[in-house]
């Protein structure tokens, strides 16, 4: 499978199969950069916040899904699992859906805007993850402290940052660089443009953060 950030929680994941999951379009109006209009096949949204469910800028989908739940499309399993947006069960923000997929055998998590803290039950209904893609920014998120706690609970192979400021970037939220900072230099990878991987690139070794170069929309 190929995993390619388009920016803010926005990925594109394409599986060898040639299926296309797009996750959390955004408002470019809102998170101030642009948004890539891609083709996809399935389009998940994690909640209902413009920076997250701009599925008008989407070329072209088969399928979107926007609520906890199982699903299958053409042989990528999909499963959206309940969870808030805040540290007070939705009180401040209301609720957040994180969404496993299986591709190519390869355990991805999408955490969208998760802002609860870890705990046991949440941690059991992630497990297992290969790759997990994180919030770190902070302010509606967990920051960077938090994020670490979940990496260091779940121990995936690979964490994939997003939701932090970069240039052009209007939100209130942080750099990845405090997230960075927490682990060993030697483990983290910067500005890849485009990530492939497969079944066999997990032996249970160290978690790799791989820091993506955004592409211009």
């Amino acid at each position: 499978m190929k995993i390619k950030w388009l920016g803010h929680s926005s990925f594109l994941m394409t599986e060898s199969t040639g299926i296309k999951v797009l996750t959390d379009p955004y408002d470019p109006e809102m998170v101030g950069y642009g948004f890539e209009p891609v083709e996809t096949d399935v389009v998940t949204v994690s909640h209902g916040h413009a920076d997250h469910n701009y599925t008008d800028g989407v070329k072209k989908s088969e399928l979107v899904l926007d609520a906890p739940g199982k699903y299958e499309y053409n042989g990528i399993h999909i499963t959206g699992v309940p969870s808030f947006h805040d540290d007070c069960e939705g009180g401040k923000r209301g609720k957040n859906v994180i969404y496993k997929f299986r591709m190519d055998g390869v355990n991805v998590c999408h955490m969208g805007d998760i802002g609860e803290p870890c705990s046991p039950e949440l941690i059991e209904r992630l497990l297992p993850v290969d790759v997990l893609m994180i919030p770190v920014g902070g302010t509606y998120t967990v920051d960077a402290d938090a994020a670490k706690e979940y990496v260091d609970r779940l121990m995936p192979g690979i964490v994939i940052p997003m939701h932090y400021k970069i240039k052009h970037c209007e939100l209130d939220i942080d750099k990845v660089d405090p997230f960075a900072a927490l682990f060993d230099g030697e483990t983290v990878t910067e500005d890849v443009t485009e990530l492939e991987l497969d079944r066999n690139d997990f032996d249970d070794s160290e978690t790799r953060v791989v820091v993506f170069e955004r592409q211009k929309a």
